[in-house]
């Protein structure tokens, strides 16, 4: 009898055992620590590394004139090789802005532009920075601007049809939307233009050179004509939201005209065409008219609107972008 109890004793003494483990087991799993997989992202967006500009001295064979894929009034761009065989796009700030925006904070606003992530812009992926250096590292998209392809190819009228114009101001709208809306804190263009537009090999739109409006407040070249009138009102001026949705605007013009923003020009001349309803002078005359003006017809209605309105009236790349969207979906189908 005391042998029964004995092993009833130590029957129940490794259930209980056992049961504790599980708990264990259990208690382990739902109350450990888990590790913060969006922390661990963030802190990844948020640190664009910052790489030695002998690194990026080598990477462009000491800024070698025949790396030069572009310059515009901010910079000179290159096409560059970091250590790991990355091939990447280089800006290097004039040296003329970089002394009078020495100590502008330009390490701490481009680690937070850092942040967009988005199909259609074109990524920070670093900086660099010495005395009389501000160096911005981008990803190499592989063919040319907007700018390019409407005014300089010669073969740009017959690449971009009607279709790939349509992809292109829809792809153009959702990464201003998303640079506007969809990052926190939000981005202003602040020179939104044909020029800062890129095409990959899809012609799929990449908006780049957001937020570098600091660089150059009140610098009117390159930019005239791509902003409104009262981006240089001493009061209530300056870039703002609206005042990119003007410069969509002027680029939406580009892609139905075919024809360069000379000074705001363009928007004189398209405006009153367009408002008549006369498209056979107002359409880029390398393409032939469309068999369907529907999609065309709401493209320039929306140009009209972002260049006609007074800021407060304008809409906003929100609505813009939807309208677009919608075109874009009409014309896949």
């Amino acid at each position: 009898m005391g042998s029964g109890k004995q092993i009833a004793y130590d029957f129940t003494l490794a259930l209980l055992s056992i049961f504790i483990i599980i708990l264990g087991v259990v208690l382990y799993f739902f109350c450990r620590k888990k590790p913060v997989e969006s922390e661990e992202n963030l802190s990844v967006k948020v640190s664009a590394p910052t790489y030695p500009l002998t690194d990026i001295d080598a990477a462009t064979d000491g800024f070698n004139h025949r790396r030069v894929i572009g310059k515009g009034r901010l910079g000179t761009v290159y096409a560059a090789v970091l250590p790991r065989e990355e091939l990447v796009a280089v800006k290097r700030i004039h040296p003329s802005l970089v002394l009078s925006n020495a100590g502008f904070g330009f390490s701490s606003i481009l680690k937070t532009l850092s942040l967009a992530q988005h199909p259609n812009i074109v990524p920070i992926l670093g900086i660099s920075q010495a005395p009389g250096e501000r160096i911005i590292v981008m990803e190499f998209v592989g063919m040319a601007s907007l700018d390019f392809y409407l005014h300089e190819s010669s073969d740009g009228g017959s690449l971009l049809d009607w279709s790939r114009r349509l992809r292109v101001a829809a792809g153009a709208a959702r990464g201003l939307e998303y640079l506007h809306e969809g990052v926190a804190p939000n981005v202003i263009h602040g020179c939104f233009k044909a020029s800062n537009i890129l095409l990959d090999v899809k012609f799929s739109a990449r908006v780049c050179d957001y937020g570098l409006s600091f660089l150059a407040p009140t610098e009117r070249r390159g930019i005239a004509g791509y902003v409104d009138e009262e981006y240089w009102r001493e009061i209530g001026g300056g870039p703002c939201k609206a005042s990119d949705v003007y410069g969509f605007g002027v680029v939406l013009l580009e892609l139905l005209t075919g024809r360069r923003n000379e000074e705001g020009l363009l928007v004189k001349w398209a405006l009153p065409l367009i408002k008549d309803m006369n498209f056979s002078d107002v359409l880029d005359p390398r393409l032939a008219l469309p068999s369907d003006m529907k999609q065309i017809i709401r493209l320039a209605k929306v140009a009209s609107a972002c260049v006609s309105n007074s800021r407060k009236s304008r809409p906003t790349i929100v609505q813009v972008a939807a309208i677009l969207n919608s075109l874009e979906a009409e014309v896949c189908l």
